[in-house]
């Protein structure tokens, strides 16, 4: 049996709760819901998928993202709710070892984006904030932290996890990353009508840093889409409500469904072939600017 989940923080979340509950051992099967929803992954059965799209041959399967919704019942739960792993935790309360309630808490106001103007400028002040952004490069030589990040949230408190000596070093870097982050969003953003464009497609690797920090250099824009190069010879565009002028009207995932990703209501992913970008990406901000419900 394996925990299968993205590497974001309520993944992560979610691998605590499930190793705890169902007593599954490490490591983590981590996995981008592209490379699930273009079947380029091998599920076997006993795995335990969360937070990402429904593969068959899982045995149980836990998600709240909009554009996954089930055409039939499955095994496990699926809800649209703040995070996948504040599903997890109502379903396996009772058989959990530790009190997580803050954790899941946090990890549902973060994967929300339910969080303050103070939060999304000073995440070093709010310890929750500043461990999920540690948590930014999907390259798979990260795993080895994620899964540390995993077995410290499933020992420690939140204080004695902050003061891990490897936790502590990439928090730093994270406010170092903001820094040049606000830098590259203030030189390759673009604001049309209510949607800003984020394009990053020139600058290789593309930056990585505080995914609220846009809503508040743009405080005209109402979504914002960003646009970079992976490797493999892919692109991915992102995007999101702003939470703090809360004034688009698209249903970011099932929009985005539509261009080969998914998400929430307020905020998505797709992933696909570079050459496909240009279209892509005029289509997403032709649906932005218009503003109606789809």
């Amino acid at each position: 049996m394996r925990v299968v989940t993205r590497p974001d923080f309520d993944g992560v979340v979610c691998a605590v709760l499930l190793m705890d509950a169902l007593d599954i051992d490490p490591p983590v099967r981590w996995v981008q819901p592209s490379d699930m929803q273009h079947r380029r992954v091998d599920i076997q059965p006993g795995d335990v998928i969360a937070n990402l799209p429904f593969h068959e041959n899982c045995s149980l399967w836990f998600d709240h993202h909009y554009s996954n919704q089930p055409a039939a019942p499955v095994e496990g739960v699926f809800k649209i709710a703040p995070s996948a792993a504040g599903i997890v935790y109502e379903h396996y309360r009772e058989r959990l070892d530790r009190d997580y309630t803050e954790l899941v808490c946090q990890t549902d106001r973060i994967d929300s984006a339910d969080l303050t103007l103070d939060e999304i400028l000073h995440p070093e002040n709010h310890p929750y904030v500043l461990l999920s952004m540690t948590i930014t490069n999907h390259d798979p030589s990260e795993e080895r932290y994620w899964n540390r990040l995993v077995a410290l949230l499933r020992t420690r408190s939140t204080v004695r996890v902050m003061d891990d000596p490897e936790v502590k070093r990439r928090c730093r870097q994270v406010v170092k990353t903001n820094i040049a982050y606000e830098k590259a969003l203030r030189e390759n953003t673009t604001l049309v009508d209510q949607v800003s464009i984020t394009d990053f497609r020139k600058l290789e690797p593309a930056p990585n840093g505080n995914r609220f920090l846009v809503y508040s250099l743009f405080p005209d824009c109402t979504v914002n889409v960003k646009i970079v190069f992976d490797d493999d010879n892919l692109a991915s565009i992102k995007v999101g409500h702003s939470i703090l002028n809360r004034g688009c009207e698209v249903n970011v995932g099932k929009m985005l469904s539509a261009f080969e990703g998914g998400g929430h209501p307020g905020a998505g992913a797709c992933r696909f072939a570079r050459e496909k970008a240009p279209d892509y990406l005029k289509r997403i901000v032709q649906i932005l600017r218009k503003n109606v419900p789809v």
